[in-house]
């Protein structure tokens, strides 16, 4: 964070000095929510959640070089700037940041599924023109939104972020912390069908992103999905689609997948046409590289840079299509972080591809709020992995087991198993070289499951590190 001092964060968060805080003291560290990270000169912000209250560890947050503490109650011996609300201080502190940035490029990135990959695809081809930050793993709420934002100093020239939504407004609110001139929409999907009820609320929760940008600003729309490329109307600023169809501005044309699933392409736009070969497993990838290119254009990157850039992009964050071989010579597809219906299915295509010639398996957890379509889609995901070939299914736990009886009604080996520990058991009897095994659930399900299955890795794809 750029160095601010306790009175000028306390304007900034409309907060009130006590305690011994002194008002010239100046926060040159990082502002941390977790008192484990704290570090020399920074700022503490003390939350209370359902589990702990971080008042507790005020003293100790100064203790271990924290300059203040930002919360809602005095701590006897503790400078504080007391606000109503933390969170709330947190994201006014981080826009006060953002309007001290001069020279500073925001790239904000929204959808149902596919956000942190695709930031982490962007934050890639951004650092490639200057110094970048960009949030870690899928920190895009209101915590993790301005948390990153606070991470950018003078010398950030991208910052990029992810949105993510649980009701309408949430992301016209996060826009309003850091401000966006380029804005990603990916897709709208049922993830998270159970909250906002509808597909037409979900467009409209994330067309918010380009309703935030500025007349000089670009929003990136995806041309094959219907309820993106018609937000274009949405926003004052310029647009430029990408996809696979024919009316994409920036396109993908004659893809193919090699045995590893990795895309080859012919990238057609205003600017020309190259040929590109994606280092990134999954049919899935190349609308998010498509993305990430329209960024980098936008940004200044040449157009003959991109076939390089593009085929050296990397998964930078863990448990998303990281596709690795172990020694025994059964190949892993570690897709574990999350899953909805569409990127089930996109998992499903990708170990269809890899396991090309191949025995291919599938551990698959519940998929959480579908709401009333719970059946129905968790039942598709057991015909889709019929129909890509796969010879044995597990799912886990009772919740999932629509997906094996659906599998087994179309004569696929399938069995639901009570927990991941019971996966584990079943997978050792099973396994034998040439296998290709996919691991995919909503968060934790399956994590387990992929933990155990790396613990014999051999040559994991390498992962990309963006400052």
């Amino acid at each position: 964070m750029i160095a601010l001092t306790l009175t000028e964060i306390a304007t900034a968060v409309g907060g009130e000095l006590h305690g011994a805080a002194d008002p010239s003291a100046t926060i040159t560290g990082p502002v941390e929510h977790d008192s484990r990270k704290v570090a020399e000169g920074g700022l503490f912000v003390a939350i209370t959640g359902e589990r702990s209250d971080g008042h507790d560890f005020a003293q100790g947050a100064i203790a271990d070089g924290a300059l203040a503490v930002l919360g809602t109650r005095r701590v006897e011996g503790v400078p504080m700037i007391l606000v109503d609300d933390p969170v709330v201080a947190l994201g006014k502190l981080a826009r006060a940041v953002v309007d001290r940035l001069d020279g500073l490029t925001i790239v904000a990135i929204t959808g149902s599924q596919g956000k942190t990959s695709t930031k982490d695809l962007v934050a890639q081809m951004c650092a490639r023109l200057g110094p970048t930050v960009a949030n870690q793993g899928n920190l895009n709420n209101e915590l993790g939104y301005p948390y990153t934002v606070l991470r950018a100093d003078e010398t950030t020239r991208y910052l990029v972020v992810e949105s993510s939504a649980r009701a309408i407004g949430d992301i016209a609110y996060l826009s309003r912390i850091a401000p966006p001139d380029v804005a990603v929409v990916l897709n709208v999907g049922i993830a998270h069908m159970g909250t906002f009820g509808s597909l037409d609320n979900i467009a409209v929760a994330k067309g918010e992103l380009i309703e935030a940008l500025p007349a000089e600003g670009l929003a990136v729309l995806n041309a094959d999905d219907p309820f993106v490329s018609a937000m274009a109307p949405r926003t004052k600023a310029r647009v430029r689609t990408v996809g696979m169809s024919e009316g994409a501005g920036l396109r993908a044309v004659g893809v193919v997948l090699d045995g590893a699933g990795r895309a080859s392409f012919e990238l057609t736009g205003t600017e020309g046409t190259a040929a590109v070969r994606l280092g990134l497993s999954g049919a899935h990838m190349v609308g998010n590289a498509l993305s990430a290119a329209a960024v980098a254009l936008e940004l200044g990157m040449p157009f003959a840079d991109l076939p390089v850039a593009l085929g050296e992009l990397r998964v930078a964050s863990e448990r998303r299509m990281d596709v690795f071989d172990r020694v025994d010579g059964v190949t892993v597809i570690d897709d574990s972080y999350n899953a909805n219906p569409d990127s089930m299915a996109a998992a499903i295509r990708a170990l269809a591809a890899i396991g090309e010639g191949r025995r291919r398996i599938a551990v698959l957890g519940y998929m959480a709020e579908l709401a009333e379509g719970e059946l129905e889609c968790h039942t598709a995901v057991g015909n889709q992995a019929a129909d890509a070939g796969v010879s044995l299914l597990i799912s886990v736990q009772d919740i999932a087991a629509p997906i094996s009886d659906a599998a087994a009604a179309r004569g696929v080996e399938a069995v639901n198993v009570p927990d991941q520990e019971a996966a584990i058991a079943k997978l050792s009897g099973e396994l034998r070289p040439g296998d290709v095994v996919l691991v995919k659930g909503s968060r934790y399900r399956t994590w387990i499951v992929a933990d155990e299955l790396r613990g014999a890795k051999a040559d994991d794809q390498s992962k990309a590190e963006v400052a």
